[in-house]
């Protein structure tokens, strides 16, 4: 998916919304797990539920590789049902050098068809660039994280006063094909929203920490908007377990539309 695809699905969509898919299987409603594949139709139901109101889905692939093969199976449906209307974002933070990025690459971009791969810019330009060289594909490098922990490296300066975040938005934009990265973001930190926006001003961040963290959707969107909207909140618990029965669609769906009503506003505001 291109830029301008994204763009004109936001547009279309009136959201910029990404949903989680991160299905634990205790929390999976019980009738469900009298099917083959429990995870998949759960992932499917949502899906369904939710699709004409976000642009992007965003697979957690932890939920599924601690399932062993079936849960590698479970993703692997789990992409290819997701419709080619909406961004396929992999979240899987690898991050290593040469031959075995390349490799992480073609298993998420080739084997399993994803649109994105969440990368962790660590170990420099060598760790990132090999997942730039696929054409069309993204790569979401975390740059501003939501977790609690985020300050312990991310927020520190070096002798000339730059934040560790800073520094992999600042070099990272000079990579080979930067046009296709994107960055995470945390909503945990609305203030520093729009000074990274600065910093970055025509890419797209992936912010998570909206819902269930506390992330302020209003704050994300007045600090991080540039002219393409430049913005992919997700939201996962705070839709995909809005219900526990057998509604639990239904009850996602209407999580998803208070979040899509609100992006939908949001965006009137600059259009």
């Amino acid at each position: 998916m291109t830029k301008n695809e994204l763009v004109a699905r936001i547009r279309e969509q009136q959201s910029f919304l990404c949903v989680g898919l991160d299905p634990v299987l205790e929390r999976i409603p019980a009738f469900l797990h009298e099917m083959d594949d429990p995870v998949f139709e759960f992932n499917r139901r949502i899906i369904d539920a939710t699709k004409d109101l976000c642009v992007a889905y965003k697979p957690n692939t932890a939920f599924y590789e601690a399932l062993g093969v079936k849960g590698w199976e479970s993703l692997q449906k789990t992409l290819d049902y997701i419709p080619d209307t909406h961004l396929k974002i992999a979240d899987a933070k690898r991050g290593d050098i040469g031959n075995t990025s390349k490799a992480y690459a073609k298993a998420f971009f080739e084997s399993l068809s994803a649109d994105a791969l969440t990368v962790a810019p660590y170990m420099g330009r060598d760790s990132v660039e090999p997942f730039l060289a696929f054409p069309d594909k993204w790569v979401v490098l975390l740059a501003l994280t939501s977790n609690a922990g985020s300050g312990d490296f991310q927020m520190t300066t070096d002798a000339a006063g730059e934040t560790l975040y800073a520094k992999v938005l600042r070099i990272s934009q000079e990579y080979k094909d930067a046009d296709r990265l994107m960055y995470v973001i945390g909503a945990t930190h609305p203030d520093l929203i729009g000074t990274v926006r600065s910093l970055a001003p025509d890419h797209f961040f992936l912010v998570p920490g909206v819902g269930a963290q506390g992330g302020d959707l209003e704050a994300v969107a007045k600090q991080g908007m540039n002219k393409d909207v430049g913005l992919l909140v997700n939201s996962s618990r705070g839709i995909i377990y809005a219900g526990e029965g057998t509604d639990f669609a239904e009850r996602a769906r209407e999580s998803a539309l208070t979040l899509q009503k609100q992006m939908a506003a949001l965006l009137s505001e600059v259009n």
